[in-house]
C-alpha cells in the first residue's frame, strides 16, 4: 500500500513541478484511460476530417486550390499518425483503436458530421473549424504527457497553415461577384455553430474535465478555449466583410470578451449520439477505405516480415 502511494506522491510532486510524464513513468490507471480516450478520439478526428475535403480535392477551382487543398489533407493523414503512434506509448495497440472507431465504440470531433455544400465550405472549414483546433492543440502542446505535447508542436504549425488556407480563400470571395460573397456568408452561417461546439459542453456539464484538469493535460476549460476563439475570430470576420450569424454577439467593453448567444447542444449531442447529418456516411466511407486497403497493409506487413526481421 505504501509503495503505491509513494508512487501516487511522485506522480503529483511531477505535475506540481510543471515536469512531463513520459512512457515509463508510472501512472494512475485512470489518467492513462483518460489520455487513450482522448488522444484516439483526436487521432480518429484527423482521419475523418479528411473526407468532407477530400470530395472537393478533384472540384477545385484551380490547379492552385487543388495542390494547397490536396497538400492539406495529406497533413490530416499525417496528424492521425503522429497522434495513434503517440497513443501507442500508452500500451494499447492501433489495430484495437482503430477497430473500436469502425465499431462506433469510439468517437470522433462532431464537426466532421456536416456536408460540405460549396467551395467555400472549404474556406469555412479552415478558418473556423481549423481555427478552433490551433485554439485547443496550442494548449495541448504544452500538456502533462509528454508523447502527445511534442506531437503537437508540429501539428499546431501545420494547423496554422491550413487556418490561413482558409481565411484566405473566404476574403478571395468576399472580393468577389455578390455570388461568391454570398456563398461565403453562407458556409460561415452553417459552421459556425458547430465551430463552438468543438469545445466540448460547458464546464458544468463536462463529465470529464475536472480530472484531465487536474493532471494538466487540459491546461484551459472549454469554456476558457470558446471565449479564446471568439475573441480571435469575430474581428478577423469583421475584416474582410463576413458576418457572424448571432444577434445576440456584442463587445464587453468592461470585460473586453465577446458575449455570445446560446448554443444548441440538443444538436451537439444529437450528432454526437449519431444522429448527424453525415455521420452513417463518414462512418461508411471509412470503413469501406480500410477495407479495401487491407490488401496493401498485407503487403507491407510481409515485405517487412522478410527484410527487416
Amino acid at each position: 500500500m505504501s509503495e503505491t502511494i509513494s508512487k501516487e506522491q511522485a506522480f503529483d510532486q511531477k505535475l506540481a513541478n510543471g515536469q512531463v510524464i513520459e512512457p515509463k513513468d508510472w501512472m494512475p490507471e485512470r489518467y492513462r484511460n483518460q489520455l487513450i480516450r482522448m488522444m484516439s478520439q483526436h487521432a480518429h478526428s484527423e482521419v475523418v476530417g479528411m473526407l468532407p475535403e477530400g470530395n472537393w480535392i478533384t472540384r477545385a477551382p484551380s490547379l492552385e486550390r487543388k495542390l494547397v487543398l490536396l497538400a492539406k489533407v495529406q497533413d490530416e493523414a499525417g496528424h492521425a499518425l503522429y497522434i495513434y503512434s503517440a497513443t501507442e506509448t500508452l500500451g494499447v495497440d492501433r489495430k484495437e483503436l482503430i477497430d473500436q472507431l469502425h465499431e462506433g465504440k469510439a468517437k470522433y470531433s462532431s464537426i466532421f458530421n456536416y456536408p460540405t455544400l460549396t467551395w467555400a465550405d472549404m474556406g469555412a472549414i479552415g478558418w473556423l473549424v481549423d481555427g478552433a483546433a490551433i485554439v485547443n492543440q496550442t494548449a495541448l502542446a504544452k500538456c502533462s504527457y509528454g508523447p502527445y505535447s511534442r506531437a503537437m508542436i508540429r501539428i499546431c504549425k501545420e494547423e496554422n497553415f491550413h487556418n490561413k488556407q482558409g481565411y484566405q480563400i473566404l476574403a478571395r470571395m468576399m472580393q468577389g461577384t455578390e455570388v461568391q460573397k454570398k456563398m461565403a456568408q453562407d458556409a460561415v452561417n452553417r459552421w459556425w455553430w458547430p465551430s463552438l461546439m468543438m469545445f466540448g459542453p460547458t464546464d458544468k456539464d463536462s463529465p470529464n474535465s475536472a480530472d484531465l484538469m487536474k493532471w494538466k493535460v487540459k491546461l484551459h476549460s472549454n469554456d476558457d478555449l470558446r471565449q479564446r476563439f471568439i475573441d480571435r475570430t469575430v474581428p478577423q470576420a469583421d475584416a474582410i466583410g463576413i458576418k457572424i450569424p448571432d444577434p445576440e454577439l456584442k463587445y464587453n467593453e468592461k470585460t473586453r470578451h465577446y458575449e455570445f448567444g446560446q448554443i444548441n447542444w440538443d444538436e451537439f449531442y444529437s450528432v454526437i449520439r449519431g444522429n448527424g447529418p453525415c455521420n452513417h456516411e463518414r462512418m461508411k466511407a471509412r470503413t469501406k477505405a480500410h477495407k479495401d486497403g487491407k490488401w496493401v497493409r498485407e503487403a507491407v506487413e510481409a515485405y517487412a516480415a522478410k527484410h527487416f526481421n
